[in-house]
């Protein structure tokens, strides 16, 4: 039998640790009632109907802040220090696009080009999922959503930790309750996960459709992996190919 390194086991029992808190809203129990550097914001009740976008409702922070567009979450983030990566960061990435998005991507965490522009997905994987994009799907990017699970560049662009996975999940969670697109896309082990609540590989992940709070759940190989793993990219098109499906359904 294959022994597993030490460094990949601890990463397993901490992310195992982390996924086994979460309530069945996403939030860890023990946060519920934490302060409000830890505390999500309340969950938004899921939508009634497939084809109808129906907005989401003011939420407010436990500071009373209401939390009606991405404009309030973006002050709401503020000078984040809500976890270690506030001081390596050079830049919040809170993400960009489309507040009417019928479709947002999720990735894992900024990078160095993301880190300086401010920016999600701006270096070469970036422009490789602006080719899926309007090349793959013909959307243009602009008339899309996209974001990552971690707003600050991690040192050396390593992988996410439970506790800066935590710090931002209220976030993302607030984002995808505003937009509310139709079909969201995670990119790369980490969003999959995060989006599918489970700690599968993206190996096992792939192929399925998930729902999130309703919306329905594509997840595929990151960007930076295709630059890696070229073979893959007939993959990641299967998988638009699916994307593609679920947008054209319920329309006209």
């Amino acid at each position: 039998m294959t022994k597993v390194p030490d460094d990949v086991r601890l990463d397993l029992r901490e992310r195992a640790r982390y996924f086994a808190e979460l309530s069945d809203v996403g939030v860890p129990r023990s946060a519920l009632a934490a302060p409000v550097s830890a505390v999500a914001a309340p969950p938004v009740a899921s939508a009634a109907a497939k084809a109808v976008r129906a907005p989401a409702a003011p939420v407010l922070t436990p500071e009373g802040a209401a939390l009606g567009d991405l404009e309030a979450v973006r002050s709401w983030i503020g000078d984040c220090q809500r976890c270690k990566l506030a001081g390596g960061r050079k830049t919040i990435v809170f993400g960009q696009g489309s507040a009417e998005a019928r479709l947002m991507f999720v990735g894992e965490a900024p990078g160095a080009d993301e880190d300086e522009q401010g920016l999600a997905f701006v270096g070469r994987a970036g422009q490789l999922l602006t080719d899926i994009i309007e090349k793959g799907l013909k959307i243009p990017r602009a008339d899309v959503f996209i974001a990552n699970v971690l707003k600050c560049r991690p040192p050396q662009n390593r992988n996410p930790e439970p506790d800066e996975i935590l710090a931002c999940q209220p976030f993302l969670e607030r984002q995808i309750a505003l937009i509310r697109p139709k079909v969201l896309v995670g990119l790369g082990k980490f969003a999959a996960q995060w989006l599918f609540k489970s700690m599968e590989p993206i190996s096992r992940l792939r192929g399925r459709i998930g729902d999130y709070d309703g919306i329905r759940v594509v997840p595929t190989f990151h960007p930076a992996y295709l630059l890696r793993n070229p073979g893959a990219k007939k993959d990641v098109w299967e998988d638009m190919k699916v994307v593609r499906r679920l947008l054209a359904e319920d329309e006209p």
